[in-house]
């Protein structure tokens, strides 16, 4: 069974967002980076489908040369070999430009299942796996909270809304989105970082003319303001007053 992982170099939570000149993204070259949360959620789920089916699992990630740095460190968690679809255009990448790059790269591999995070923690569109299942021509589920494999067959679970779940059954190949607290993450261990220098990383490059749907216009820091509300009326409707604006206006609970 041959499972690839869609992952993503992200800038680290801690790091304190500097706007670049253009103000269309953050600055590249003060940036830390790291591998996007949800995409870790995927890898040990693929990792794990391995360990109990057998097969291989391959990572794939398009972007900039700094990606490097997730593939290894996937690679030292125990995917057996990396796909790098080089471009630096793909940093900023909308869904259907990202989605169509990691296609071409995959498009000579016979994989059985893809997967990928529900959603990258930077621009956080939870698209880029639906429409590569499009591109792919395979069936495809999201929010996914736990995989099972039979045969030629996939039996998930979705997470809905309000605490409900749904079981669906799939035919394979497929794409999943994998929903994060899926399952309990593993880290790199010495002898897997080792061993990921040696794994083999293919760089291939990124499809030409590959039209994007949607682009950035502006990133900015929020602006942080104060202001003061006064409620009037008797106690009993000013209590009722203030619980509807916490709840509907500055939704805390």
């Amino acid at each position: 069974m041959l499972v690839a992982v869609c992952i993503k170099q992200v800038v680290t939570r801690e790091w304190q967002v500097r706007v670049n000149e253009a103000k269309t993204w953050v600055r590249d070259q003060d940036a830390s980076w790291e591998l996007n949360e949800p995409d870790a959620y995927a890898l040990e789920e693929a990792l794990r489908l391995r360990e109990k089916h057998g097969g291989e699992v391959v990572v794939v990630s398009a972007g900039p040369a700094r990606v490097t740095q997730v593939l290894r460190e996937a690679l030292a968690r125990g995917a057996d070999r990396a796909i790098h679809v080089a471009g630096d255009h793909l940093a900023t990448a909308d869904a259907f430009t990202a989605a169509d790059a990691l296609a071409t790269a995959l498009a000579n591999e016979k994989v059985d299942l893809v997967l990928t995070g529900l959603q990258s923690d930077d621009q956080g569109f939870a698209q880029v796996g639906v429409v590569l299942a499009e591109k792919l021509g395979v069936a495809h589920s999201t929010i996914i909270m736990e995989v099972q494999v039979n045969d030629r067959t996939l039996r998930v679970k979705r997470e809905l809304e309000g605490g409900w779940f749904q079981w669906i059954a799939m035919p394979l190949p497929a794409v999943l989105t994998i929903q994060s607290g899926i399952n309990q993450l593993r880290y790199a261990t010495l002898k897997g970082i080792m061993a990921a220098k040696k794994k083999e990383v293919k760089v291939v490059a990124a499809p030409a003319g590959a039209a994007a749907r949607q682009r950035i216009t502006s990133v900015y820091m929020p602006e942080k303001v104060k202001q003061t509300r006064m409620i009037d009326g008797a106690p009993a409707e000013a209590a009722k007053e203030l619980v509807r604006v916490l709840r509907e206006d500055a939704r805390v609970f």
